[in-house]
Parts: C-alpha cells; structure tokens; sequence
C-alpha cells in the first residue's frame, strides 16, 4: 500500500553548505524536502510539487525572495513561507512579514529554532485548512465584502460590515469551523481607511504556549535562550493596519491579562526589554468556543471578552443558511473549471437536491471540496448526483466507485489489504492472489481516471486523490503506469 504523506519543504537559498544542513536536519525530522539554489529554480520546484512550506533566502540572484514570497502566495495564499535573513537585512524582512511572509530566521540559527518556528508554521496550515477558502474573494452576484450569500442572517452581517468596517472598534467573530471567520475580518480591514496598511494573521492555537508573548510582543536579544536577535512581535508589525486574532480561546489565562493591557493602553515591551511601544492597531477576534461557557469554567477572563466583544459578528452555519447553498455551488463551479481546466455548465436538479439537504457538518470547506471533487469526476458538462460523494448522497455505494473515491486507501481497499497480509482469513493462497489483483486494478483504476480528469498531471492527481506526489509516482511505477508522469 501507498505510505502516508509526509509534508513537503522547500528550502531555497544560494548558499549550498546551508542548504546541505537544513535539508539534512528536515529530512531527520521527518519531511520531504526539496532544495533549489536560487529563486528561478525554487519557482520551478514550487510549481512540479505539492509544498506545504517554503523557507527561503532574502537574497539570491535571478529571482529574490521577496518575488518567490508573491509567487508562493499567489499559487496559494495559504502557504506558510519563512524568510532566512542576515542580521544586516532584518529591516527587509519584517517587510517580507508585512507582505505576507509567516515568519523569518535570523542567521545564524540554531536547530531547535527551525525545528519550532516549522512545526508552528505546518500546524497554522492544518487549522487554515478547516476554515472557509483563502483564495482572493471575487465581487460576483450575491456576494458583498467577498462573502457570498442573499439569505438573512448574511444579509444582517453585510449591514453590520457597512456600519463599523471604517472604524477602529474592536470585532468578535464567532462561528463553527469552516463558516469563513477570516473572510469577515479581512473583509474588515479591506472595506476600511486601514486597507494600504499591513493585515496580520496570528492563529492562537498554533503557538506553543510558552512562545506565545514572545509571539505577540516580540524580544529583545538575549531575553532567553536562542535569540540571538531582537525581533517585533505581530502588534508591532500590524501597526497602522489589523491584527486578527483567530482561535482566541486558545489564549492562556496569563496571556489575556497581558493582551487586555495592550487593548486599552495600546502600548506595550517587548520580552526581555524595558522600552514602551506605542502602537496603532485595529483588533479583530475569532474563535469557535463558547466564551461565555469558558467564563464560567475558568478559562477565559470575563473583562477581556467584554473588552473584545465591543461589535459581535455571529456566523451561521451553512445549515442555518441553506438558501446560499447553490449561490456557493455556482463559485465554486466557476472556480474549479478554471483550476482544473473543466467546462461544467451546471449540476442537476436530483444533486442539487442532496447539496441543499445534506447537514454539512464541516460548512463551507466541506462543500468546497464536495464540489472540487465533482468537478473532477464529472465525465459530461454537468454535475450528477452520483459526482457527489457517498456522504452527501447518503448512499452506501461501493466506495471503489470513482464518484466516491477521494483517496487511494478507501476502506475497502484496506478490507483487500488485510486479505493479503492475513490468508487465513482469506482461506487460501489463491485466494490470496485474486484480492490482491483485484486491489491492484481498483488502485489502477482510480489512477488512470485521476490522471485522465488532470490531463496527465501528476502533481494535480495526487492531490486529488489525497496522497504525495512522490507516493503517487511510486505507486505508478509499480503498476506499469510511471510512462503516463507528463507533468
């Protein structure tokens, strides 16, 4: 069987001996890295494989960091990208945070170092990946602030969006996960006098609590061990723009005493130092927990939740709105044809159906990668009923079937697996040998379909079918298919 993914790193910088022992000490930890020599190369890297991590030099011929940091983000905003930088460059790097960048190493650096600022930047991708899309909104019809919705309760939050965008009052957005909490704060800072000014991201639950005033504050050289450098934490580099605090219920108790004073002085020192900073940010807040609840329990303080609860933006589950539901299908549509060089027109009324009825526990996202899928699988220009996987059919179809098939080790496919690995269970070895042929057509199958639905492009196909590129290739090679890689 395929082994699982491991996270993919890119590490680009013109200095081989550096690259040589960050790759070294990666690959230790447990990734798959891949190394370029300057920006051009990087960019080629970037776009043949599924990277989850960039971490680059500031300073390199051809192509400079700065240009592969755009690059990376356009490709997709969610990328977490580290900027390696001298001490003589620092400046330029808090720009490179400003425009979009994680974070950024010092050199030198010391490995425990990388080893936390990499594990901090993965774990910030894995919770982004249980929100509402990142990608850049786009004004469509039935859509205001880059949200798309008609329905009431989204019509009531473009009301409260017109009334206090342009102001400097603190926002709370609550929610479930994937009802696009970060949409609604950057909605804030674009629709406001902030928008040419930085919009700094901080997701609480990815910071190992001991790091997290460092984090916000920033430090002064020498405060502990390993900085070898002062460094502004996120209320500095978001001064004069937004600092969204997502998952603020993560915040520990000690944590909050600390936040509530820079909320109402907005002036604070960093770690280890003994200067007063003044700062002008707008704060916005999200999380998923009920606050009032963790109160009551203890874990979180009662004046700081009124301190950020000035203008509280609820959102809706996409159950509670399900009107929306085919406004959302029809971006999605929209976006996916252009991604993967589809023409859907449309989808049927039967499916349409089964969309606007299934419970959507996972809200946006989950339909955003429902129709992804669809759009994929569909064979004609529109979507059917059986494009949709099993859970929004609410079907107990075979799961080897292509309009299910979201990754190669389906459940049944590990069903065939343990056959293999067990005769006595599968009775003889002849048995034996047919379940493990019929595996081996199934995974063929649903290979040759992936690849087909790509045109051939490995790197799309192994995302869609949810494992690594190098799995993928592997596997391909295996089964006689390694002549079809054409990326």
């Amino acid at each position: 069987m395929i082994p699982p993914e491991r996270k993919q790193i890119l590490v680009v910088d013109d200095e081989a001996n550096l690259r040589r022992v960050l790759a070294a000490q990666l690959t230790r930890d447990g990734y798959e890295v891949h190394v370029a020599e300057d920006g051009e190369a990087g960019l080629a890297l970037l776009r043949e494989n599924h990277i989850d991590l960039v971490i680059t030099d500031l300073r390199m011929p051809k192509i400079d960091g700065m240009d592969l940091l755009r690059a990376a983000l356009r490709d997709d905003p969610a990328r977490p990208v580290l900027m390696m930088t001298a001490h003589g460059t620092v400046e330029t790097a808090v720009e490179a945070l400003k425009t979009g960048a994680f974070d950024y190493l010092t050199k030198p650096f010391d490995q425990e170092e990388v080893r936390i600022v990499v594990r901090k930047a993965l774990r910030t991708r894995e919770l982004a990946a249980s929100d509402a899309t990142r990608e850049e909104p786009r004004e469509e019809s039935g859509a205001r602030f880059g949200i798309i919705g008609q329905s009431q309760p989204i019509l009531d939050i473009y009301s409260v969006l017109e009334r206090v965008a342009d102001t400097p009052t603190t926002v709370l957005v609550t929610g479930e996960s994937g009802t696009g909490k970060e949409l609604v704060a950057r909605a804030l800072h674009e629709s406001s006098s902030r928008r040419d000014g930085p919009f700094i991201k901080v997701n609480c639950a990815a910071i190992p609590k001991d790091l997290m005033e460092a984090e916000l504050f920033g430090y002064e050289r020498g405060a502990f061990t390993g900085a070898v450098a002062s460094k502004p934490g996120r209320f500095e580099l978001a001064s004069g723009g937004t600092l969204f605090l997502d998952e603020i219920g993560e915040l520990p108790v000690d944590m909050q005493v600390k936040l509530l004073r820079v909320l109402q002085e907005s002036e604070f020192e960093r770690v280890g130092g003994i200067k007063t900073i003044k700062v002008d940010v707008r704060l916005v807040a999200a999380t998923n927990r009920d606050l009032k609840r963790e109160i009551v329990n203890g874990a979180f303080r009662e004046d700081l939740f009124y301190r950020l609860n000035v203008v509280p933006i609820a959102l809706p589950a996409l159950r509670e709105r399900r009107s929306d539901i085919t406004l959302l299908v029809g971006h999605f549509v929209s976006k996916f044809n252009a991604r993967l060089r589809k023409s859907i027109q449309g989808v049927e009324e039967a499916a349409t159906e089964r969309l606007t009825a299934y419970a959507w526990p996972g809200n946006i996202r989950e339909l955003e990668n429902v129709i992804e899928r669809a759009v994929l699988f569909a064979d004609g220009t529109t979507i059917t009923i059986n494009d949709l996987s099993e859970e929004v059919r609410g079907t107990a179809a075979s799961r080897g079937e292509v309009g299910a098939a979201s990754r190669i080790s389906s459940p049944s496919m590990d069903l065939a697996a343990k056959a293999v690995d067990e005769p006595a269970v599968a009775g003889s070895d002849g048995l034996k040998e047919q379940v493990k042929a019929a595996m081996n057509r199934l995974e063929r199958d649903l290979i040759e379909r992936a690849l087909h639905q790509t045109q051939g492009n490995v790197t799309h196909a192994a995302r869609l079918l949810k494992i690594s590129r190098k799995g993928l290739q592997l596997k391909m090679k295996e089964l006689g298919l390694r002549e079809r890689d054409q990326d």
